[in-house]
């Protein structure tokens, strides 16, 4: 089963951080797949992902409006970077490019 983590945060740390990983969560859900989503929000981090999360997920999403914490811990892994706007508005559009990225057709 495919599994997806994503870390979301935006620059007031507010709604569009927990919309974005409310949005991200139901599209990837909807395809079946197993997900994760860490806010790092006005109140910190929340939802931490574990170094077992990393190290099981196929990709990872990073929000790119502001920097993400502990990015590093992502290395090795295929990164998806994306708008908070687009992560809320556009989640579903997201998936269906990450799906034609992890099965592509011959």
């Amino acid at each position: 089963m495919t599994m997806i983590i994503a870390v979301t945060a935006c620059p007031s740390g507010v709604a569009h951080t927990y919309m974005a990983a409310e949005a991200l969560e139901s599209a990837a859900k909807a395809k079946g797949w197993q997900v994760k989503v860490e806010t790092q929000g006005s109140i910190g981090q929340e939802n931490t992902l574990t170094a077992e999360d990393v190290a099981a997920a196929d990709l990872v999403i990073l929000t790119k409006d502001i920097g993400i914490k502990f990015e590093e811990r992502f290395q090795g892994k295929t990164v998806v970077r994306v708008n908070i706007s687009d992560a809320v508005k556009r989640a579903d559009a997201i998936m269906n490019k990450i799906d034609a990225h992890l099965n592509p057709t011959a």
